[in-house]
């Protein structure tokens, strides 16, 4: 029996997806934040990503533990599993918190009240999201790249791209959905979103898009806040090159713009000898980001297009 059950709305008002891909530890801090504010108007719902055996039963374990409903796939793929979670759901609205996010303690109430203001033509809520630095971010980390670590730190409120600056977005480890709306745009595109290694990102902006495309805003509030763990093995620049060649691909694969493929190209011919540069290297950092973007941009391109790979 869970040691943890609370009453539940029929329906509940909000559901909450947690997708984890072998990653219990993390999941631990996260459903604990969770059951602890807690008042019948959520349910919680855990999707265990093709986690290997031993992770998978401690995935198990955790959520009989705090009374979510476990769901799992045997085939690996973040926006596969919140497909999943989706599917499953039963609230009106359905939120997503990455699972090394920690969602603050009153992220549920601040949500829900956020919800109940919002006009009938918002399908998107996108909240804070405040590193948990798990070691301090170097001094050559380039300006301007903290949001590639799925940082958001404005405190204020407004519609996504009209009401907001900027760098301010709707992105995974913080975000909620009408989930009907959600539904009928499909979901996530499975193309998109990272699976394994591959570190494909752009899944939320193509699903705000498609909503956008049939008359819902999205909108941001920073008073709905998490906390968001940041690896150490993430401020590396190593990782970060890769995190860069993989933008590129995504947003390739998003545009399938000619005029972008050949400015890539272009900048590439005088960027190339950049690429050869030591991966673990922090000289020039800033302008071989840029290499490898482009670079990833060009491999994007010749890839699959995203209408053919979701079909």
């Amino acid at each position: 029996m869970p040691l943890h059950t609370y009453p539940q709305a029929d329906p509940p008002l909000l559901s909450v997806v947690l997708c984890s891909h072998a990653r219990p530890d993390y999941l631990a801090v996260c459903l604990a934040a969770l059951a602890a504010q807690q008042d019948g108007q959520a349910e919680i719902l855990v999707v265990d990503s093709a986690s290997p055996p031993e992770a998978a039963v401690r995935i198990a374990a955790l959520a009989e533990e705090h009374g979510a409903r476990l769901l799992r796939t045997d085939r690996p793929g973040l926006s596969l599993a919140r497909n999943l979670g989706l599917a499953d759901a039963a609230g009106a609205w359905v939120a997503y918190l990455d699972d090394d996010a920690v969602p603050a303690a009153d992220w549920q109430a601040r949500l829900l009240a956020r919800i109940a203001m919002l006009p009938a033509d918002v399908g998107v809520v996108g909240g804070r999201i405040m590193p948990r630095w798990e070691a301090p971010l170097p001094a050559w980390w380039p300006d301007g790249l903290r949001g590639v670590l799925t940082i958001v730190e404005w405190e204020g409120c407004g519609e996504v791209g009209r009401g907001t600056p900027p760098d301010v977005a709707v992105y995974g480890a913080n975000m909620a959905f009408a989930a009907q709306p959600l539904r009928e745009v499909g979901g996530f595109p499975e193309a998109l979103g990272r699976i394994g290694e591959r570190l494909l990102s752009g899944e939320e902006e193509e699903v705000v898009a498609r909503l956008r495309d049939r008359g819902l805003r999205a909108y941001y509030d920073g008073a709905v806040t998490v906390g968001h763990s940041i690896q150490q093995d993430r401020l590396q620049p190593a990782w970060l090159l890769n995190r860069l060649l993989w933008q590129g691909a995504t947003d390739a694969l998003r545009q399938r713009s000619l005029r972008r493929t050949a400015a890539a190209a272009g900048k590439l011919a005088v960027q190339a000898p950049l690429l050869l540069w030591p991966p673990a290297s922090p000289a020039l950092l800033r302008a071989r980001c840029g290499a490898a973007y482009n670079l990833g941009y060009l491999r994007g391109w010749l890839g699959t297009p995203l209408a053919a790979a979701a079909a």
